[in-house]
């Protein structure tokens, strides 16, 4: 008798395609965060501060798309 697929087996491949396709669309739009930002919001976690989830987003404006922060 056949195994049952178990839940990490199934894939949604049109599923699979659209994330894809929106994370190369939110790429491509400049909404991203700086690894460096990242990398010091992991570091405050890790030593046990509370902090807001990190964003790293300047808003768009008439001078383009939103790009990440240097710190």
């Amino acid at each position: 008798m056949p195994q049952p697929a178990s839940i990490v087996d199934i894939v949604d491949e049109d599923a699979k395609r659209r994330a894809i396709e929106e994370a190369r669309a939110s790429v491509a739009a400049g909404d991203v965060v700086d690894h460096d930002v990242v990398v010091r919001w992991l570091e405050q976690l890790l030593a046990g501060e509370k902090v807001p989830p990190v964003s790293g987003l300047i808003p768009a404006t008439s001078a383009g798309p939103p790009r990440s922060i240097r710190r």
